[in-house]
């Protein structure tokens, strides 16, 4: 049998690659709810964390009521971006429309946290609420360890 450099790395390889991989968000703006639900179930069934590390926005934000919040950090980058949900513009020529019955479904997946920073802060509207890096968003998730 003949080995090649190749074969000799390759448990080297394997040594050094994490068993679960993380999810870094850095610049995400949403999307379609339901895709967003399976996304964060599958991350949720692998046990993976979730970095926020940028913007996290709409749909995104499913991420506090899916994945464990014990596996979720914000890095001093994290912006987080809240708003009622709108039916798509495809079907609504156009026109932002905002669904009384999707709205209602995201704050069902909130944690309690989440549900409190948006009653004082008037609610979910068509506009977009930001929480930025610091203490408000550090009473949702927890900072990352310095590491990040």
């Amino acid at each position: 049998m003949r080995i090649t450099p190749l074969a000799l790395l390759f448990p080297v390889i394997l040594a050094v690659t994490p068993a679960r991989a993380d999810l870094h968000i850095t610049r995400d703006h949403g999307g379609y709810v339901e895709e967003y639900k399976a996304k964060y179930q599958r991350v949720r069934e692998r046990k993976e964390r979730v970095i926020i590390d940028g913007i996290c926005n709409s749909a995104c934000t499913l991420v506090f009521g899916i994945v464990p919040i014990n596996k979720i950090c914000v890095t001093p980058k994290a912006s987080i971006g809240f708003h009622q949900a709108y039916y798509d513009k495809a079907f609504t020529f156009g026109i932002k429309v905002t669904s009384r019955d999707g709205t209602s479904d995201l704050m069902s997946y909130y944690p309690d946290t989440v549900k409190d920073w948006i009653r004082r802060n008037g609610g979910l509207t068509p506009e977009m609420k930001k929480i930025r890096n610091g203490e408000d968003l550090w009473k949702i998730v927890d900072p990352c360890p310095e590491e990040f």
